[in-house]
Formats: C-alpha cells, structure tokens, sequence
C-alpha cells in the first residue's frame, strides 16, 4: 500500500516503538493520528510530525469509538493502523503471598488482547467502506503487536504471554475473515527492545539483556521496529503473517 497521503492511527503512539511508529509513517507522508492515554506527550509528538493526537484507553470501548471518530473527521478513514498500546506485568501464578489475584490477569488481557482486538474491529469495519486501491482491491493493513513472550513465556509472564499469544493466534484468522475486505493483517513479535520501560532497568542489566541476543548483540531500537512497519504496510503481498523482530533470541525459562 502506498503510505503518502494515507490516514494512519498508531495506539501507544506517545512513545516507545508507537512514537518511532508515529514518527517514520508521517515521514513517508501519512496524516498520522497519534492515540494515547498519555495526551501531553502525544500532542508534543503530533505537532512534531504534523498529526493530530487524541487521548484515549484501548481498554475502553468507548474511548476507542470516540477517538477513531475523531480521528476519521481529521484525516478520513485510516487505512493504516498499528496497535503498539499494551503494559507488561511480572506475577508468579502463586506466588509468596498466594495465588496472582485474578484482577491483576483480567486487566493484561483487558488492555493487550481486548485492547488490540477493539481497535482492529473498528478499524476494519471503517477500512472496509473506502474505495479500494488499485488492481489488487486492498482497503487496509493492520498490524498488531504481540512478543516473543508468546512462544517463550519466561516464569512470572503468564498474564502478558498468554496476551500476547492470543494475539499471534488471532492474526490468521482475521486476515482470513477481512481479505473479502481487501484488508490485511499482521503482526510484529519483538524481543528486547529499547524502550521506556526497558530504559527503568539498571545499566548493567541493559547491557547482559542485550549481550544474550544471538545476533546484533545489543537492544533493538524503536526506529527499527518502525522500519519494518513501514515495509508490511507498503508490501502488499504480506498478509497473515507473524513476524519475530528478536536478532533470533529464544527467551530462557527465567
């Protein structure tokens, strides 16, 4: 799909691989939306890239709704969308004070599955009545992300695996269901990348992470997760796919 002049919405959009996100689909030329329940932040970084921020929360339905809506009266209907929202927790199933409290479960799958799957029934519903694009038919791309966690879920990551791996599974699927659409779907499963929340760890801790990733020996950089973005969404050929962005790293029980 061409990304010059195509409307984009990025969820997690504020910072972290979203922002990179953010930043290298509006240098290809889209109207990007950025979507964040951090507002500040995304409204520096859209008036950084000349976008349009809208605050919201991918664990409210209505939230969703609202800033799509708002969105669309921007910039038309995104053809584009890239869901980066999502939180990771640490939380034995049983643990020294007892079984992990159930709410605690709810809320990671509420936020990255349920989040990731609201975002990409709306989108897919409002791609689905633009004019299609060229010989080929296609409306749309979404892609998600999900993590290596999915396939290596390390002791403590129950919540955000099993999260993560329902949206691996969910990815062919929905690019079944939404080809008489003419919309694809994909989805990125990073590894250890450089973000805000990697950035909270020590220094030395940082460093061995990186040492242990076969090959670049370091961090992944967001600039790089958003490199790939842009190539899904331009190759149009790519649909139902997964995609580890690991340096193939196999992540160790602990």
């Amino acid at each position: 799909m061409k990304i010059n002049g195509s409307a984009a919405i990025v969820t997690g959009g504020a910072s972290g691989m979203g922002e990179a996100t953010a930043r290298a689909l509006a240098a290809k030329g889209a109207r990007v939306a950025v979507l964040d329940r951090e507002q500040a932040r995304a409204a520096k970084l859209a008036a950084e890239i000349g976008g349009q921020a809208f605050g919201c929360d991918v664990a409210d339905a209505a939230s969703i709704e609202r800033a799509l809506a708002e969105a669309a009266t921007h910039h038309g209907v995104a053809r584009i969308a890239v869901n980066c929202a999502g939180v990771g927790t640490a939380k034995r199933i049983v643990g020294k004070e007892g079984p992990m409290p159930l709410e605690e479960f709810r809320r990671v799958i509420e936020i990255n599955l349920i989040g990731t799957f609201n975002v990409l029934r709306l989108a897919a519903a409002a791609m689905s009545t633009t004019e299609p694009l060229g010989d080929s038919g296609e409306r749309g791309v979404i892609i998600n992300t999900a993590s290596i966690a999915a396939y290596d879920g390390q002791v403590g990551q129950s919540a955000y695996s099993a999260s993560k791996g329902g949206i691996v599974s969910l990815t062919l699927p929905a690019a079944r269901e939404l080809a008489q659409f003419g919309v694809r779907v994909l989805t990125v499963a990073p590894g250890l990348v450089d973000t805000p929340m990697m950035a909270g760890l020590p220094e030395e801790i940082q460093t061995a992470l990186g040492a242990s990733v076969p090959f670049p020996k370091r961090l992944a950089r967001p600039d790089e997760f958003a490199r790939l973005v842009v190539d899904l969404v331009e190759n149009e050929y790519l649909n139902g796919e997964v995609i580890r962005f690991d340096g193939a790293l196999r992540l160790p029980p602990r």
